[in-house]
């Protein structure tokens, strides 16, 4: 005789209440999204729910039979939205089907009749639910084979080249690598490109790497935040790092042993999170000796420093005492509001710099004004400051630089041989609102500048961002790059953009090379007194990388509910795609000011013409607020040891709004868009197709509030950071939200290897040979990103061959 567990009502009735709180967050939230002209079917799914509930309360099987109705009827709509996307029927399926476990509970499942029914109906619940459960697993199946998606796809409008790995080699027509085993600049050249001329490590041997050396930078000092974020030098048998609060430490290029350490003796107090993303090198001609060899480094106190690169000691010879202030003709600059993230640009005995300043606060925040220093004496050389272009020389006493103008906090390149020097420039603060803007600041704003090395003076600039209202600053390097064509060689200039535009120009006249249209964009919602550009540059000759314009379908979640959440807050806000404008209602920004492709920049193969580009797909949820509501809000500028971080409410004070700039985020922490985020991408400079393109990074150390999936299942994280290549045919980068460095092969973006990183690999590789062991080694700073929830840490990293 077969025994039947006994039912339990108090068990049965806690999952009936489970599934009539779903049941009700569903319909009230269905319902209202309903009311915004979204999808109906959250609100009839949290009726059928809702109404399982109270059959199972009652303890009636129909309740099992509606549950399975839903089920079925989900997977339908699941596929219609979504197709077989993995990633995008997540959130689609996975939580429903998880729920309707609860009726295989025996203490469920055997307190469940129907009054006055045959057996054989009562049994009808069963296959029903069964079928439904293995129309998921197919489906899940189906999704699991095909994966998130793969590119190339319409993303890219200029479109793809044949699909086809890009196999071809040449001699390369670029210019001379000199010094191939060194790494003398912050992308290596001059020109920023980011390709090595090494060859030791291919597709082949790179699966044989391991950790030659690790060295930790040591915790920064109290009250300092400024993180790790260095791409290296190397110079001879020496390896030059600075740590996020300027720091300069001389490392043994083969053991990693330290030669010296500069302590900046930075005054820290007050002072926002920083980075020091690079230093310089020159050699002074015909000199020998002390300093004949420099290390430059540009400080978060506003200094600039020459070493002596052989002992570390400040260049008697430079500036007073070996360094120069750059807040002098700035008037008076508030702790934290100025001072130099990027790697300083040597170029024609030159040393040319921006600075940051800091976004949103008040309309009258220090100059972006570029200078130059004498890389021997440090003595002042020239200044580009926008509100006087022809004056290059330092204000007079009692005057300072052009308050609020654009800045150029993004590294900068050079072309000795044009004698021109590349300035990729920001917004004039602040970022959201721009109606006081002057005529100077619309037309140097958003845009590279080519600056004359030896005066300062403008040689062209092409903008990117008309009156910029989305902070997209261009972050990212410009890199020059020869393309061979039938015509000749192309002396090209690449500048990526947050906007996720490629704009492809000749460096020699800022003239595209590849097609720019002028399209119209979205007028309506603008802030009172504001005004628009009723068009904005596209470049329609090279791939886009902003990603597809959204749809409602296209927003995600964990689970059904905070899908809905992100879908609901979707249709409040205003967005008609790319550029609708900042106003008094939410509106969408996409990409958002992670971009596009941010401060990692992109890198060459210089051998086979290929742009490489890591990119994210990631948008803002932005609000203008007006003053008073502000004031009583208690939003008002930061003050010394004040946040002063990207992002959230800013004041923008001296203007008639502050603002509200936040990722847009579902509440358990994850973008509301589908995945992949982060995507890592090969286009032929010659055809300007996509060759190849794929999600970079997995769901390892991604999650829900922050905490770690521990999944590596491909998806594509956020990433900061950057990639090199080398002519050996690889990609190197780390960037990734993840905590993992790898190596593609370049001509067909396959992963031929990863190694796990102590903390975040949120800066650039770089790449250099050693003569005493015959090895290449590949170096990446773990500083980690409090943004992007990467584990912090302070630790250098080499890599290399067994000896």
């Amino acid at each position: 005789m077969t025994r039947t567990a006994p039912a339990h009502p108090i068990a049965r009735r806690v999952y009936a209440a489970l599934l009539l709180l779903v049941g009700f967050v569903l319909i009230g939230g269905g319902g209202y999204l309903l009311s915004l002209g979204g999808s109906a079917y959250y609100l009839l799914a949290g009726l059928a729910t809702f109404g399982s509930g109270v059959l199972v309360w009652i303890g009636d099987r129909r309740g099992l039979w509606l549950y399975a109705v839903m089920l079925a009827a989900t997977v339908a709509w699941s596929i219609w939205e979504a197709g077989f996307d993995g990633w995008a029927l997540v959130p689609r399926l996975v939580a429903p089907f998880v729920l309707g476990l609860g009726f295989l509970l025996p203490w469920v499942r055997h307190g469940l009749a129907v009054p006055h029914a045959p057996r054989q109906a009562r049994l009808v619940g069963w296959p029903a639910f069964g079928v439904s459960l293995m129309a998921a697993v197919v489906v899940g199946a189906a999704a699991h084979a095909i994966g998130p998606h793969d590119y190339p796809d319409p993303l890219y409008e200029a479109g793809v080249a044949n699909g086809a790995p890009h196999t071809a080699g040449r001699a390369t027509t670029a210019p001379a690598i000199a010094l191939v085993g060194d790494w003398l600049n912050y992308g290596n050249d001059v020109g920023g490109s980011r390709f090595s001329g090494l060859d030791q490590l291919t597709p082949e041997t790179v699966g044989k790497l391991q950790v030659a050396w690790q060295v930790h930078t040591g915790p920064a000092p109290k009250g300092a935040k400024g993180s790790l974020e260095v791409t290296p030098l190397k110079v001879g048998d020496s390896v030059y790092v600075c740590t996020g609060y300027n720091d300069v430490i001389s490392l043994d290029a083969e053991t990693g042993h330290v030669n010296w350490r500069f302590r900046s003796g930075n005054d820290l107090t007050g002072r926002p999170s920083a980075a020091c993303r690079g230093v310089a090198f020159y050699q002074v001609p015909d000199a020998s000796g002390l300093c004949a060899q420099r290390i430059i480094t540009n400080t978060i106190d506003a200094r600039l420093i020459a070493l002596d690169a052989a002992s570390g000691r400040p260049c008697p010879d430079f500036g007073t005492n070996g360094q120069t202030d750059l807040t002098t003709g700035m008037g008076k600059v508030q702790k934290g509001y100025y001072y130099v993230s990027s790697a300083p640009t040597v170029v024609r005995g030159k040393i040319v710099l921006g600075g940051w300043v800091s976004d949103g606060q008040y309309w009258g925040e220090p100059s972006g004004v570029i200078r130059a220093y004498d890389a021997t004496t440090g003595q002042f050389a020239w200044a580009f400051d926008m509100g006087r272009p022809n004056d290059h020389g330092q204000p007079a006493p009692g005057e300072t630089y052009t308050h609020s103008t654009p800045n150029s906090w993004a590294p900068m390149s050079a072309d000795p041989e044009l004698g021109l020097v590349y300035a990729p420039t920001g917004n004039a603060t602040p970022d959201y609102y721009g109606a006081q803007r002057r005529a100077f600041d619309d037309r140097y704003s958003s845009s590279v500048v080519a600056l004359d090395a030896d005066t300062g003076t403008v040689r062209w600039s092409f903008q990117t961002s008309h009156h910029d209202l989305w902070d997209y600053d261009i972050a990212s390097q410009p890199t020059l790059v020869d393309i061979p064509t039938a015509g000749g060689v192309q002396r090209a200039l690449v500048q990526p953009t947050k906007r996720g535009e490629i704009f492809l120009l000749d460096r020699t006249n800022g003239r595209p090379l590849a097609t720019v249209d002028e399209k119209p964009v979205p007028q309506a919602g603008k802030a009172p007194g504001e005004r628009l550009s009723p068009t904005q540059p596209f470049s329609v000759g090279m791939p886009s990388f902003r990603g597809p314009r959204w749809r409602e379908r296209d927003m995600w979640g964990v689970t059904p509910l905070d899908q809905l959440w992100c879908r609901i807050k979707f249709k409040e806000a205003r967005y008609e795609g790319t550029m609708t404008p900042p106003g008094l209602t939410p509106n969408i920004s996409y990409p958002g000011y992670l971009g596009g492709v941010d401060w990692g920049g992109v890198s060459i193969d210089r051998d086979r013409d290929l742009l490489i580009v890591n990119s994210n797909r990631v948008g803002n949820y932005d609000k203008l607020i007006p003053r008073a509501q502000a004031d009583a809000m208690g939003i008002e500028p930061v003050h010394e040891g004040g946040k002063g971080d990207v992002g959230g409410a800013v004041a923008q004070a001296n203007t008639p709004f502050a603002a509200d700039i936040r990722p847009f985020l579902s509440p358990l922490g994850t973008p509301c868009n589908e995945p992949p985020y982060g995507l890592i991408t090969a286009v032929d400079l010659r055809t300007h197709k996509v060759v190849w393109s794929h999600p970079l990074g997995t769901a390892r150390d991604s999650g829900p509030f922050g905490i770690p999936s521990m999944l590596p299942i491909g998806m594509g994280v956020p990433n900061a950071g950057g990639s090199i290549t080398t002519r050996g045919g690889l990609i190197f980068i780390a960037a990734t939200q993840e905590r993992t460095f790898r190596a593609f092969d370049v001509r067909t973006g396959k992963q031929v290897w990863s190694a796990r990183l102590p903390a975040g690999g949120q800066a650039t590789p770089m790449t250099y040979w050693s003569n005493r062991s015959g090895r290449q080694f590949v170096l990446i700073a773990t500083g980690g990103n409090a943004s992007l929830r990467s584990k912090l840490g302070d630790m250098l990293v080499a890599y290399a061959l067994p000896e």
